[in-house]
This record gives C-alpha cells, sequence and structure tokens, in this order.
C-alpha cells in the first residue's frame, strides 16, 4: 500500500490565538513577541502585508508596522491550545509527530476506511478544530513527509492540497527551490550561480556533483528533486531535554526577580516533563547579561525527578553561586539526563517529595481542566 502522510500547520498560530481570545484584535497587525529589543515570534497576516516576519527584530517590524499591535509572548496559553489540537489529531491515527508546537504529521495510509476519502478526512480535520478552538490551520497529502509539508503551504491560511503519486512529476517541474525544506540561503546561492530555478533542474547535474559541492546534504537534494523522501512518522518521539526561557522587557539584577521568573519557567518544565512521564537528572541554569554574554551552569541530581519545588530549588541555588556583577537579559532553566527504565524505590520514601509529587499531580489536574490561570504557586502570579 502506498504511503499517504499528511501535515498540518496552524495558520499564524500565536497570533491566531491572541485574535480568538480578544475578539477586537481580528482584523487587526498582530505581532508577538512585544518587547523592544526581541525579535518576532509570530505575526498576523494583516501584519505579514507589511512585510512582517517571524525572527525579526521588533525594531524593524516597528518601523516596517507602526500601527502594528504589538503583544508579549503567551507561551502557557499557545501549549494550551497546541495540546488541544494534538488530542484532535491523535484521533485520526495511531501514528501522529507533533513537530513542533503548532505543526504535526500524520501517517494517514490505509485509513479510508474508517475516516472516508482525503477531502473528507480533511474536512473532518479542519471542521474540529475550528469547533474547539475557534483557529484555521492548513492540511497538506502526499506520498512522503516533505512533498506532505509543501502541500499545507501552497493554500495558506485555511487551505488544503493534495498531491497523488502521479501528480508528483509535474509539481517538481514548476516548484522553485525556496519551496524545497532544508534549502537556506548559501545553498540557494550556489544554487543561482549555477541556474538552478525548480527541483527538475537538479536533476541536470549529478548526485556525486551535489555531494561534491554539498556534503551529505547532496544526496538528500538530488532524491528531492525526484520526489524521494522519508515517509516515517514516529509517535510520541521522546525529547532529550525540556526547557523554558524568558527575555525581560528591561535587563535587571534583582535577584526576587530573578527568582520569580525561575518559579514559573520551573512550574512549566515540571508540567512537559510529568505530561510526558519523563524524570531527568541535570538541571541547567541559562543566563544572559546585559552585553549579550551568555552563561550556562549545570548540577546531576542524585536522582531523576520532575519535581517543580526540586527544579525550582536547584536552579536558585545555580543562580546564587554565579554572583551576579551585570544585569540580567534572559534567564532560562532546563532539564535533561532522562531517566530511562523504571527507577528503584528507596526502602524509606522521601516524605518531603512525596507531598511535592502530591501537590504537583494536584495543580496539573487544576491547570487541565480550568486552564493556567485557574491557580497560580507562590510568586508566579506577580510576573503574569
Amino acid at each position: 500500500m502506498a504511503p499517504r502522510i499528511l501535515h498540518i500547520d496552524m495558520d499564524a498560530f500565536y497570533a491566531s490565538v491572541e485574535q480568538v481570545d480578544h475578539p477586537e484584535l481580528i482584523g487587526k497587525p498582530v505581532i508577538i513577541g512585544g518587547s523592544h529589543r526581541g525579535v518576532v515570534a509570530a505575526a498576523s497576516y494583516e501584519a505579514r502585508k507589511f512585510g512582517v516576519r517571524s525572527a525579526m527584530p521588533i525594531f524593524q517590524a516597528r518601523r516596517l508596522c507602526p500601527k502594528g499591535i504589538f503583544l508579549p509572548v503567551r507561551r502557557k496559553r499557545y501549549q494550551e491550545v497546541s495540546h488541544q489540537v494534538m488530542q484532535i489529531l491523535d484521533t485520526v491515527s495511531p501514528l501522529v509527530e507533533q513537530v513542533s508546537i503548532d505543526e504535526a504529521f500524520i501517517d494517514i495510509t490505509g485509513t479510508e476506511s474508517l475516516h472516508g476519502p482525503e477531502i473528507v478526512l480533511i474536512k473532518k480535520i479542519k471542521d474540529t478544530i475550528r469547533q474547539r478552538t475557534s483557529l484555521t490551520c492548513s492540511i497538506g497529502i502526499a506520498p512522503n513527509r516533505f512533498l506532505a509539508k509543501i502541500a499545507s503551504e501552497m493554500n495558506k491560511p485555511d487551505g488544503f492540497t493534495i498531491i497523488k503519486e502521479e501528480d508528483v512529476a509535474a509539481l517538481l517541474e514548476k516548484l522553485p527551490i525556496n519551496k524545497i525544506p532544508g534549502i537556506g540561503p548559501k545553498t540557494a546561492q550556489v544554487m543561482k550561480e549555477l541556474g538552478v530555478q525548480t527541483a527538475v533542474d537538479i536533476l541536470r547535474f549529478s548526485q556525486e556533483f551535489w555531494v561534491k559541492r554539498l556534503g551529505k546534504g547532496g544526496v538528500d537534494l538530488y532524491e528531492k528533486a525526484q520526489g524521494i523522501g522519508p515517509t516515517a512518522v514516529i509517535h510520541n518521539r521522546a525529547p532529550k531535554s525540556c526547557s523554558a526561557e524568558d527575555t525581560f522587557a528591561s535587563d535587571t539584577s534583582d535577584l526576587e526577580e530573578l527568582k520569580k521568573w525561575l518559579l514559573s519557567q520551573s512550574e512549566e518544565v515540571g508540567r512537559d516533563l510529568r505530561k510526558h512521564s519523563l524524570k531527568g537528572k541535570t538541571i541547567t541554569l541559562k543566563v544572559k547579561f546585559s552585553n549579550f554574554r551568555t552563561v550556562t551552569r549545570s548540577t546531576t541530581l542524585p536522582e531523576a525527578t520532575h519535581s517543580t519545588r526540586i527544579i525550582y530549588d536547584t536552579a536558585v541555588k545555580l543562580l546564587k553561586k554565579m554572583k551576579l556583577k551585570e544585569k540580567v537579559r534572559l534567564i532560562g532553566v532546563g532539564i535533561s539526563n532522562f531517566a530511562v527504565g523504571m527507577e528503584q524505590q528507596g526502602l524509606f520514601p522521601d516524605q518531603f517529595l512525596h507531598k511535592q509529587e502530591g501537590l504537583d499531580r494536584a495543580l496539573d489536574q487544576i491547570y487541565d481542566k480550568f486552564g493556567s490561570k485557574a491557580i497560580l504557586r507562590g510568586r508566579v502570579g506577580e510576573i503574569e
């Protein structure tokens, strides 16, 4: 049976969530990343008309779109909505691979007996997401992953494209090279010098030629030019680390202020670990100073944990050892070195840890039912 891969990409995700939560913003240029010295995290389609794009410096976005509405990143809210979307996708197929907060691949091979024709499945997914989140998405279906991703981008926003096996050759004849995933500015410049404009133009040169020019990436490029690409969709790929960080609107050296942010970040990291049934041993503190110098400090615990309190306490200890002499621009905490397999329980369980884990579970249930604003730990409410 020929593989069929679906790629779903939420439309202007962060900005669209803000427009849903604040209807007065609908139809207006919304730009996420409100700090005056940060970068654009997302832009609504209204803002994109002015040339505003993700990863663009905020100061540049303000020049291009002076009447834009600049908002801070609400990471927890976007994660909540993302979780809702992924729950919907999990009903489509057992093989769903989330590749970012707002996109995923789904292996729908052989699911027609369950969902009907692909066009019916697309409508079902889009309607369900709209009903539950009021958001739109774009969907592409193709014989492999990279073609499915290309297809999902062909009719944005709120569109879809289905690429059949027999359509691939015609598509590649017209496909501009800048639409091929993985081709960056340097590779694009090499191709421009060679007169390569479309995917099929790549085949004017041998695979060996591209390998000499681009190394291992030359093989991948040559295969994509023929419509060949991986189809495997890996469900619930385990992360190697989990982290959260924030850039401040103004630099600070206030230890109490930094501790407030670490508590919020530890809560986020802990919840994410518990959601995926993960525990880690190595906790890392990241600090970027006002002069852009970045310092990281790590410590490895004797036992793996997903406790918010332990993550926070450890991060604070690392911060105090750092002896800050400059103001801080960014702070973050992460955890890695995940435990594998079953953990051996101690003969005498740590009662403090047991209580903390009970508190974490209770808070997680409240958040899942009522949202992250329902109840807040200690100082977290002061920075929301």
